[in-house]
């Protein structure tokens, strides 16, 4: 009985600490920021399906959706995480291992019907240095970016003292997914989400 017991605090307390570690895909200022932009009612984030090459060679720690009000699914969303190592550097990758002593944060991208960040936002910061990057001002910097010109720390992304790991992680990922998203609404000849306006 008490076996039994012990058993069920400690199943309790370990899956309390995993789940500490899972992803949010229903993000707080997400939601809010798409009421304000679109919706008056319910809003639908419907999942987009990745071909097997993107999951395979990208690694993604997230998921792509597209995001709206009903049938109106006018924008897309990538909420994922990134790993960050701590202060002194990585000696293996941080893509390997997502509960290792690695930090993270979980962020959010949303992008209009053309493909343009409107904004980026972190929602769940777990690093204990470079909280700067969470600041909206500095996040503003993104809005605009469509993949089509560059995106470079210290040059059209200001650097950020103390934080650089944490910002060259986010410029790199934010790369990447909006690559992605453009080939996926390029590669099949059509939107994957469209705009009624």
């Amino acid at each position: 009985m008490i076996a039994a017991a012990l058993f069920i605090i400690f199943s309790s307390a370990f899956s309390s600490i995993v789940d500490g570690h899972e992803i949010n895909f229903r993000p707080g200022p997400l939601m809010r920021e798409l009421k304000e932009l679109d919706c008056s009612g319910e809003i639908k984030l419907t999942e987009m399906a990745l071909p097997l090459s993107d999951k395979a060679t990208e690694k993604i720690k997230g998921k792509f959706f597209t995001a709206g009000c009903g049938d109106n699914q006018a924008f897309a969303v990538y909420i994922g995480r990134v790993n960050s190592c701590r202060i002194g550097g990585c000696s293996t990758s941080v893509a390997d291992d997502p509960l290792s002593e690695y930090e993270f944060f979980d962020y959010y991208i949303l992008f209009d019907s053309r493909n343009r960040i409107i904004s980026v936002r972190i929602f769940n910061y777990e690093a204990t240095h470079g909280q700067e990057i969470t600041a909206k001002g500095w996040l503003k910097q993104f809005a605009g970016f469509d993949g089509s010109g560059l995106l470079r720390v210290g040059k059209e992304i200001d650097s950020v003292s103390g934080a650089t790991v944490s910002v060259y992680s986010l410029v790199n990922d934010i790369r990447q997914k909006t690559d992605i998203l453009i080939r996926l609404n390029t590669g099949t000849g059509n939107k994957i989400y469209k705009s009624s306006k």
